[in-house]
């Protein structure tokens, strides 16, 4: 009889897992874009502190026909000590996706970025070269948060409601300025250090 029920128990085993595949979600992929830069390919200075700082062109395709609203975060992995966002938007309209440069979307909402503004602040990195990831999100909903939403409450209410998702990489090396102060900083530390 145990050799029995073991054997059911085999022949059942594959058909569960066939049963949890099928049910577990599938995520479509967007393709974001930009005309400013390509994926992998440096951010112009444009869009940096070092210069106008403004947001750049982005473009959001492949959506879903059950996308209600998208959301895009923007951020720095590469930062000192932890993960930089340095935008934050969403209610964009799935059916006009594309964001125009040093623009928000008719109706879309920019949270808190971690310089402290509901706004876009672009790459500024200390030092090195640094990955800005432009991540786009097609929600089933949309979504009631006020502008001083930070990232980790945006991504707490998007939880169960993305539907297809999709990013783009840009690179982005340190400015002149930066490195300027950079260099100042460590020769003061080293001439202190010296006394």
């Amino acid at each position: 009889m145990k050799t029995m029920f073991l054997f059911l128990v085999a022949l059942a085993a594959p058909l569960i897992g066939l049963a949890q595949t099928q049910s577990a979600p599938v995520r479509s992929s967007l393709k974001v874009t930009s005309s400013a830069f390509p994926e992998g390919g440096k951010i112009p200075k444009k869009y940096t502190c070092d210069d106008s700082n403004v947001n750049p062109p982005m473009r959001i395709e492949n959506l879903p026909q059950s996308a209600r609203s998208v959301a895009l975060i923007v951020d720095d992995p590469d930062a000192p000590g932890r993960t930089w966002t340095h935008w934050l938007v969403w209610n964009i309209d799935p059916r006009a996706p594309e964001i125009r440069e040093k623009s928000v979307p008719p109706n879309a909402v920019q949270g808190t970025n971690d310089f402290g503004s509901a706004s876009y602040g672009g790459p500024c990195p200390p030092s090195g070269t640094h990955r800005y990831y432009f991540k786009a999100y097609a929600l089933d909903t949309t979504l009631s948060l006020p502008s001083s939403t930070k990232k980790a409450a945006l991504e707490k209410a998007m939880a169960g409601h993305i539907v297809a998702e999709g990013s783009l990489m840009g690179l982005t090396p340190a400015g002149v300025e930066q490195v300027s102060r950079l260099f100042v900083l460590l020769n003061f530390m080293t001439n202190f250090l010296r006394q």
